[in-house]
């Protein structure tokens, strides 16, 4: 894993294999294990532990009452995108009493995905909060599993007050296929942004 660090913004020569480190954040039972779990091609890491009932008063499981689970530290996943350029993916925890893993966890990261649900979007103000404040790009993913709520793009922007610019696509955390389109518009989007930063320093 330590390579997911060294080499999360860096190519040392034309055609070298490039790993780039990516975060998948969002409230508790968006969805993220689930996104990794489906995309990763090593069997994932995951630091899950059941739900007990001394956590029943700080665990909110309106809306995913069939949780039985949660992310204690993280999960890890890693996907080849195209030859020579893979993903290493981490899972934060959900939860506000794990939320002092994520500084750890950013070190190095290239960007986040963002997962979103619908029906409890203001569990999503934190994650974005926290890439805003360190100009990490981010993509927003909203999850489209059962029984979520479809609104337009724009709807999501004005909820979750996003800055101009940062995408809202859709996403089915389950499939492997949706799961990857999202962290392929997440990579371009990173692109983008450190391509701007760099010009605006080079004028």
């Amino acid at each position: 894993m330590a390579s997911a660090h060294s080499d999360s913004r860096r190519q040392d020569r034309p055609g070298a294999a490039l790993s780039l480190k990516i975060l998948v954040a969002g409230g508790f039972g968006v969805g993220k294990t689930t996104l990794v779990g489906a995309v990763s091609e090593i069997r994932p890491l995951r630091t899950e532990e059941r739900l007990t009932e001394a956590g029943r008063p700080v665990d909110d499981l309106a809306g995913v009452e069939g949780k039985t689970t949660t992310t204690v530290a993280m999960d890890f996943g890693r996907i080849t995108i195209r030859d020579g350029l893979s993903l290493y993916l981490f899972g934060t925890p959900g939860q506000d009493r794990f939320w002092f893993l994520w500084d750890e966890l950013a070190q190095g990261a290239l960007g986040a995905l963002v997962l979103a649900d619908t029906r409890r979007l203001q569990d999503s103000f934190p994650a974005v909060d926290y890439f805003e404040r360190r100009s990490i790009p981010f993509v927003v993913a909203v999850n489209c599993f059962d029984g979520y709520h479809r609104y337009p793009a724009d709807e999501v922007t004005g909820a979750l007050d996003l800055d101009p610019g940062t995408p809202v696509v859709l996403c089915d955390a389950r499939d492997p296929g949706s799961a990857k389109e999202v962290l392929v518009a997440l990579v371009e989007h990173a692109g983008r942004r450190y391509g701007e930063a760099i010009e605006a320093n080079a004028r």
